[in-house]
């Protein structure tokens, strides 16, 4: 019991310390999720000493809990998927929790099926699987959690500039994904307003290839129009990526004030990786998230936890590779 409440109490020491020293990292949700791994595991070592039966109810509760949980999400995710075809459209981006929910049905068909044949080699495939997506589970369930305190956790610093992030245009109307963004923004800006404050905007986006006019444009006008100063409008138009939405704002900024603090805005499912890409751009500011419409989220999220993936795409793929061979050799 000790042990566990121990090591838990390390985990968070670092985490602590990494939170401390810098907010906008990924490690940090690792170093979360492993603290309440083993805090979690002393509450049942805590329970064994008081009643070894109520001990054991917890653990079976826990273990009947997670195969429930996951035919639960695959349902959820597949309803889901295609909620999304039917709002948004079949395009590829839109199916990912369609798949997600699809892939966990077929992983357990597949499970069953090989448990049934008892061949070997598919038995090794099987145990591959498990293990890589027993990795990739894990992170995803950092990546929720450190989010999810994340876009909790405000800051109380003044603010020189306030970056609205782009979502893409219709035509030259703003959609209601970017225009809950807007709205964010006018919120943090009034309130900047009450403090005695008066940051600039800057809206950043470049013009897309279906986009009557850079949504920087259609996004100023949209805040002029519902009361903001123009004079107090920036536009940056030349970016096409979130990345290029932060390093070009970050010009911006530095050009007008060398030691700037910003604030940027995005939608809540994007904030996170919004707040990796920051430190990346060496962008001095953190992120907040506006409201996005519940049947958008999971889809969403499941992208943004794919691009988290593919940014550390070497280091994932090498330790899956670790897994995989680790798995070979249990059945050679």
């Amino acid at each position: 019991m000790m042990f566990s409440f121990g090591v838990a109490g390390f985990w968070f020491l670092i985490f602590c310390v990494s939170f401390w020293r810098d907010r906008r990292l990924f490690r940090n949700g690792i170093f979360l999720v492993l603290t309440l791994m083993f805090a979690g595991l002393g509450v049942i070592f805590a329970l064994e000493s008081v009643s070894g039966t109520a001990a054991r109810l917890l653990v079976v509760a826990i273990l009947v809990a997670i195969p429930l949980a996951i035919a639960v999400l695959a349902v959820f995710l597949v309803v889901n998927g295609v909620t999304m075809l039917r709002r948004e459209g079949r395009r590829p981006a839109n199916l990912l929790s369609l798949l997600a929910g699809l892939g966990i049905i077929g992983f357990v068909v597949f499970g069953l099926a090989v448990q049934k044949i008892g061949w070997e080699p598919l038995a090794a495939v099987r145990s591959i699987l498990i293990g890589v997506l027993t990795y990739i589970s894990f992170l995803f369930v950092c990546f929720l959690a450190y989010a999810f305190v994340y876009s909790r956790v405000r800051s109380s610093r003044k603010v020189d500039f306030i970056v609205v992030l782009g979502a893409g245009l219709r035509g030259s109307r703003v959609p209601p994904l970017l225009a809950s963004r807007l709205d964010r923004a006018q919120q943090v800006y009034g309130r900047a307003l009450r403090k005695g404050r008066s940051p600039m905007i800057i809206t950043s986006g470049g013009q897309g290839p279906d986009e009557d006019i850079p949504e920087s444009h259609a996004m100023a006008s949209y805040l002029i129009e519902r009361g903001v100063p123009a004079d107090r409008v920036l536009r940056e138009d030349r970016s096409t990526t979130t990345l290029e939405n932060l390093t070009f704002s970050r010009e911006l900024m530095v050009a007008r004030r060398p030691k700037y603090r910003c604030l940027i805005v995005t939608n809540n499912f994007h904030a996170f990786r919004a707040a990796l890409t920051a430190r990346k751009a060496k962008v001095d500011g953190q992120v907040v998230g506006s409201p996005t419409a519940a049947y958008y989220w999971p889809t969403a999220t499941i992208r943004e936890f794919v691009a988290i993936l593919y940014t550390h795409r070497y280091l994932n793929g090498v330790i899956c590779l670790v897994i995989a061979a680790g798995a070979i050799t249990q059945h050679l």
